[in-house]
């Protein structure tokens, strides 16, 4: 298909979000992302806060923590105030260049999680399948350079995604039916024919989603086999915790989305507009939201942590066998 090269190109879009909504609700939805934004922003920043300060989490394990953290709040922030603007002050308009912008940064997170997540999975397969090279094999400085590889690497397919739709022309309607700008949101609104870019698009998608995917189950089963091969006692219930807090985190990344990607190839099942964008709306936002509660809860040096701090602004100080002490407070 060809366009007419005097066509006038499209300035702004517009976000147009649930479009089945009835606009007495736009309030409680605004007031909803808003919560979502808030606990997103404050759980992951009490993370990187808590690393910060405590000496004894500076390993390995912990920086990939922090990363996975600070990338869950820049994709709520890049995602969320805008949509939260279109439902408290209906305010959904974006400027064209705006709008990919954030189309990449969203994919960018999105890569960027997986190869986080690669790399999880790859500190606990060193750990537990070498424990006797883990040490030196990662340290605190290889991880952080994997870390910083990773940011800079997932920008790559991501943004040959956004240069070739910023390339095509745009002259028809400018509403995007979904929460935020994506480029499956925007392949309907070009003027030609976008099946080339999107097959490019959704191949680098799915590489970068389930290559790591892959190796994160490989890794998976060899961390399993050689935990059974343990002796049993607190050292293989120790390894059974850190594995399942990660593979919790893994599984809700990857599951949703999983189920998202297959709906099209499969027979007589459709999806309203209204249920895909809760969809992606849910397997978006949900991981950044449940990812500290995960942390706090289910891994024990952050637990001993925050205990350690509710109890010194109690007045008390734990001894070494546990007790509780009181602290002499002076003036």
């Amino acid at each position: 298909l060809s366009v007419d090269e005097n066509y006038t190109r499209v300035s702004e879009f517009v976000i147009v979000g649930f479009p089945s909504l009835q606009p007495e609700y736009f309030v409680l939805v605004a007031w909803f992302f808003f919560f979502l934004y808030v606990t997103t922003a404050v759980g992951n920043l009490l993370l990187v806060v808590v690393f910060t300060l405590e000496r004894s989490l500076h390993e390995p394990m912990y920086i990939i923590m922090v990363s996975l953290a600070l990338s869950d709040i820049g994709f709520a922030t890049v995602a969320l105030p805008k949509l939260i603007a279109r439902y408290w002050w209906n305010d959904g308009s974006l400027g064209f260049h705006t709008c990919f912008f954030q189309m990449h940064m969203i994919h960018y997170f999105g890569s960027l999680n997986s190869l986080i997540l690669l790399t999880m999975a790859l500190d606990r397969y060193l750990a537990i399948c070498f424990p006797l090279r883990y040490p030196t094999m990662m340290t605190n400085q290889t991880m952080a350079g994997l870390t910083l590889f990773c940011w800079g690497i997932a920008h790559i397919f991501p943004g040959i995604s956004t240069i070739s739709f910023t390339l095509m022309p745009f002259c028809g309607p400018n509403k995007i039916i979904q929460a935020f700008c994506t480029t499956m949101s925007l392949k309907s609104l070009v003027c030609v024919d976008t099946s080339r870019q999107y097959s490019l698009a959704f191949a680098s998608a799915m590489f970068i989603l389930y290559v790591p995917l892959a190796f994160i189950i490989f890794s998976y089963i060899c961390i399993v086999i050689s935990v059974l091969r343990m002796a049993k006692g607190q050292g293989r219930m120790k390894t059974f915790s850190t594995c399942a807090t990660q593979g919790c985190i893994i599984a809700i990344y990857y599951i949703p989305r999983f189920f998202v990607y297959v709906t099209p190839f499969i027979p007589n099942l459709t999806m309203t507009p209204d249920k895909s964008i809760a969809t992606t709306v849910f397997y978006s936002l949900f991981p950044p939201v449940i990812n500290p509660f995960i942390y706090c809860l289910r891994t024990k040096e952050i637990k001993q942590i925050f205990r350690r701090w509710v109890q010194k602004r109690k007045g008390v100080m734990p001894t070494k066998h546990g007790q509780i002490v009181a602290v002499t407070m002076s003036n």
